[in-house]
């Protein structure tokens, strides 16, 4: 969090100066601020040094940092941060596999991580590209009731992937 300017630190000719109850006081010397500042027994603070002019505060600067931090934390808290998993599967999947891996990739879905699905194509499925992809649409269409396809199937050398997102609840 940035330092804000407070007491003698504000060197400025004139300040638009509020009160500690939130009221205007008009535009006076950053000095006289100062001085009704200390009769208070608070601190002046510059809250927005881009205004013109600058606006000041008096306010209790420890209460007033202490606030925006737990703000901050707050916020942080709230936050979530999007997780990538990861799913390999085969070109030879048997059915029953598949659904068992679609349905760890619905739960990986619900909780909100999106899903990097992966086949590694090795000897003479090399050959064969369009079987993998035809499985990767087949999970697709398992796993479309929580996600959505964000890249369909790529071939990309050796391997075949396709990226899942969870489908977002903001309609």
């Amino acid at each position: 969090m940035k330092e804000a300017l407070k007491n003698e630190q504000i060197v400025l000719p004139e300040v638009r100066l509020i009160g500690s109850q939130g009221e205007q006081l008009g535009i006076v010397s950053s000095e006289v601020a100062n001085e009704m500042a200390s009769e208070q027994n608070l601190d002046l603070v510059l809250i927005a040094p881009d205004a013109k002019p600058p606006v000041c505060k008096i306010m209790d600067y420890g209460k007033y940092r202490f606030d925006e931090l737990k703000k901050l934390k707050d916020q942080r808290k709230n936050q979530k941060v999007a997780k990538l998993k990861e799913m390999s599967l085969s070109m030879v999947i048997d059915d029953h596999d598949l659904e068992i891996k679609a349905k760890q990739v619905c739960k990986f879905l619900s909780e909100g991580s999106k899903v990097k699905v992966n086949i590694r194509m090795s000897g003479r499925l090399q050959a064969r590209p369009q079987v993998g992809i035809d499985v990767m649409n087949k999970f697709a269409t398992l796993v479309e009731s929580v996600g959505t396809v964000e890249k369909p199937p790529m071939v990309n050398g050796r391997n075949i992937f396709m990226f899942l997102a969870p489908i977002s609840n903001k309609k």
